[in-house]
């Protein structure tokens, strides 16, 4: 469920009309709806009910800071996976003691970040990370709470590109070195072992490949616990997915409750605490990625549609082939004949494509269309490919909106850069002296 419904006519983020902040704020933009972030958080966590579990936001599908803040307030750790996104979760008001700090490839001054800002928990990925952060640890006079990312080989089934617990996958450490790695981890100095960390990957749309991996978990668990680690923790990481198509399309998606049940059956009974990770699931449905319809060209096969958002503003389905429902702005009346348009950016790029055989009425220049479930990956991924800037985003609740980043211009991002001296236009050349 999300909360872009038509009201009068008009798709509506909420209560406000999705052209009235195109008036205001000029398109494309992403708007995202509060009290979609509110209830798909309460949903999911209402799900581990019984469990002593933390929901920590995956920071990393949209680290806008309101939107973060938003589900703090709400009760939400985070899990980041840089020292920016970090900076961002303590910025937008998650306590240090509720974050999770997740990836492969974290630096020597991320790991003494986190440290410093005491962090509820580091989850190592490799060996040579293991001895980075026991150093880091005895450097700053501190004991790191630590986490091991174990990589079942699990097939999530879901997009090679977002799987991430095979044994082919850069992530983790392969489960049967486990305990080689615990023993080693409990005998270096700076470590604090707390728990034990998996992930498989996301957008995953049934739950059997989370049974075998938590499976594998449970038997690792009891094995650590027999050898005399102190495994208070399990982080199971996030993934379930969302419903991007429509459900004649798409294998419906199982819901929180189910997978909130599978964790009970699996693990309910091993005395940890559980630390959950969702992000998609939590925002992906509350973002829209608002564009307006430049020109109607006739092609030779096709009709294309050529709007002014483009793949640097959502790569999702050009990374991926992902696909995104799109509709129009304006509410087409019952009976409405409709087309097969290939609705595409201005890019110089034949990927810049948002999706073929979409059926949509009739549309003329100027019109406004809302590209549905952009909330996750999309601006977090934007770049400024083609000299174009970077797109506002917008937090709409009841009948207000606020911008909660404002277009940053192409003169904005020129300021990021210099000419060197011997470039300068302005500067006079200077001569060398004659010998």
């Amino acid at each position: 469920m999300d909360h872009f419904q038509y009201r009068n006519g008009e798709l509506s983020a909420e209560s406000v009309p999705l052209a009235r902040i195109a008036a205001e704020v000029g398109t494309p933009f992403y708007c995202y709806a509060s009290a979609t972030l509110e209830r798909h958080y309460r949903v999911f966590a209402a799900a581990f009910e019984g469990l002593d579990a933390m929901v920590c936001y995956s920071v990393k599908a949209n680290g806008n800071l309101a939107i973060i803040g938003t589900l703090a307030r709400l009760g939400a750790g985070a899990d980041v996976v840089s020292g920016g996104e970090l900076k961002r979760a303590i910025a937008a008001g998650v306590p240090p003691d509720k974050i999770v700090f997740s990836g492969v490839g974290k630096s020597r001054e991320e790991l003494a970040a986190a440290l410093t800002a005491g962090i509820m928990q580091i989850n190592v990925e490799s060996d040579a990370e293991l001895e980075l952060l026991s150093e880091t640890a005895q450097r700053l006079r501190t004991n790191a709470p630590t986490a091991i990312r174990i990589n079942p080989n699990v097939d999530a089934k879901t997009h090679a590109k977002i799987t991430t617990g095979k044994g082919e996958n850069k992530f983790g450490i392969d489960w049967r070195r486990a305990r080689e790695v615990y023993r080693r981890a409990a005998g270096l100095p700076g470590i604090e072992i707390v728990g034990i960390a998996v992930h498989i990957g996301s957008q995953l749309t049934e739950l059997e490949p989370y049974k075998e991996a938590y499976g594998r978990m449970r038997e690792l668990v009891l094995a650590l616990k027999a050898d005399g680690h102190a495994i208070q923790r399990l982080d199971l990481g996030g993934g379930l997915g969302v419903p991007y198509a429509s459900e004649n399309d798409e294998r419906p998606i199982p819901p929180p409750a189910k997978y909130g049940a599978l964790v009970k059956e699996s693990l309910g009974d091993l005395e940890c605490r559980f630390i959950l990770e969702p992000g998609r699931l939590i925002v992906g449905n509350a973002g829209v990625l608002v564009t307006r319809v430049l020109y109607v060209k006739e092609g030779e096969s096709r009709t294309f549609v050529i709007v002014d958002a483009a793949m640097n503003d959502l790569i999702r389905p050009a990374l991926y082939n992902a696909y995104h429902a799109i509709v129009p702005v304006q509410e087409p009346r019952p009976g409405t004949e409709t087309l097969d348009v290939e609705v595409v950016g201005p890019i110089c790029e034949t990927g810049d494509t948002f999706g073929k055989n979409h059926r949509l009425p009739a549309l003329h220049s100027g019109d406004l269309l809302a590209i549905r479930t952009a909330g996750a990956y999309g601006a977090v991924m934007a770049s400024t490919y083609n000299g174009r800037p970077l797109v506002p985003e917008v937090l709409a609740k009841d009948d207000s909106f606020a911008v909660v980043r404002r277009r940053v211009s192409v003169e904005d991002a020129m300021q990021w850069e210099s000419i060197p001296s011997w470039l300068d236009p302005q500067a006079k050349p200077k001569r060398k002296a004659l010998t």
